[in-house]
């Protein structure tokens, strides 16, 4: 087996924490308690939810999230009627404003 090989296996198989050999050259109890207490710390189960913010998070938590919709696609479609609607207006329309072409 390559190194290349071991080094990928040897980041997916943890630590042996709760052996007293693998923590290092002292074996006593004092040392290994330090390390179950760590352990006992660390949350358990899964991580909370994160709630969105700003208006681009909460956008995409409405319609991005756990029921997704179509209703982005109607946005675009709808953003780009109103700003070729502005731009045909500005570059065109205005100047027919008052007379007839």
């Amino acid at each position: 087996m390559s190194f290349i090989v071991r080094r990928g296996l040897s980041t997916l198989i943890p630590p042996k924490v709760a052996s007293p050999s693998g923590i290092g050259a002292a074996q006593d109890a004092a040392r290994m308690q330090r390390v179950v207490s760590f352990y006992e710390k660390l949350p358990r189960g899964p991580a909370p939810e994160i709630k969105a913010s700003g208006l681009l998070g909460r956008y995409k938590a409405r319609y991005f999230g756990k029921n997704p919709s179509a209703a982005p696609i109607v946005h675009v479609i709808g953003a780009l009627i109103v700003l070729g609607y502005c731009n045909n207006y500005y570059f065109h329309l205005r100047h027919h404003k008052n007379n007839a072409h």
